[in-house]
């Protein structure tokens, strides 16, 4: 009997800590959810680096991820995610007024309109991460699909602030991790952005 590597082990973890994750987070009633993501909201507006972005990149809250919607009202560029198939994301621009509505996409999730034109990336200044969890060092915890940890690895990439978006409970002070796993350049929860793994 061969014993379980790091990696399953690490797989397992993970596993066992997004499900429990996200259904604590499912379970949040509707109107301290709002409370809880306007406070996200707030801190990134007093964050003077996010008023200076020229881009910013961002998704659409799923599963009663925080929702930053309202910060559209605050800065005029932002890019959205669309799943183009299991490997890939492209990101497009998207504002109150655009011509080409959101749609549900085919996870489920509201997305761009593939005719929707696509973000020059060369005049990205921050990305706005999903996640089920991050630790106190930037580590995060996806869905599992991969699509970020890619992304974020090309070296295009790799000089664009990060900044992850969960509330307080999944902000943790250690996550399993894997040596490809790369933390982000900050979290930032109802409690706080905290930048440099702080």
């Amino acid at each position: 009997m061969t014993q379980p590597s790091v990696s399953d082990l690490n797989h397992q973890a993970k596993s066992d800590l997004r499900r429990r994750l996200i259904s604590a987070r499912q379970s949040i009633p509707p109107q301290l959810w709002k409370q809880k993501s306007d406070r996200i909201c707030a801190h990134l507006l007093n964050w003077s680096y996010f008023r200076q972005c020229r881009i910013i990149l961002a998704y659409t809250s799923f599963r009663q991820e925080p929702d930053l919607s309202p910060l559209t009202a605050h800065h005029p560029h932002w890019g959205l995610p669309r799943c183009v198939d299991k490997n890939q994301l492209t990101w497009h621009y998207w504002s109150a007024n655009s011509r080409w509505p959101l749609r549900k996409g085919s996870y489920g999730i509201i997305e761009p309109h593939p005719k929707s034109p696509q973000v020059d990336l060369s005049l990205v200044d921050l990305v706005l991460v999903p996640a089920v969890a991050c630790d106190v060092r930037g580590y995060r915890l996806g869905y599992g699909g991969g699509y970020y940890d890619r992304l974020l690895s090309q070296p295009p990439w790799q000089s664009i602030p990060t900044v992850g978006i969960v509330f307080e409970y999944a902000r943790l002070p250690t996550l399993p991790k894997d040596v490809w796993d790369k933390p982000l350049a900050g979290v930032c929860s109802e409690s706080g952005l905290f930048l440099g793994g702080k």
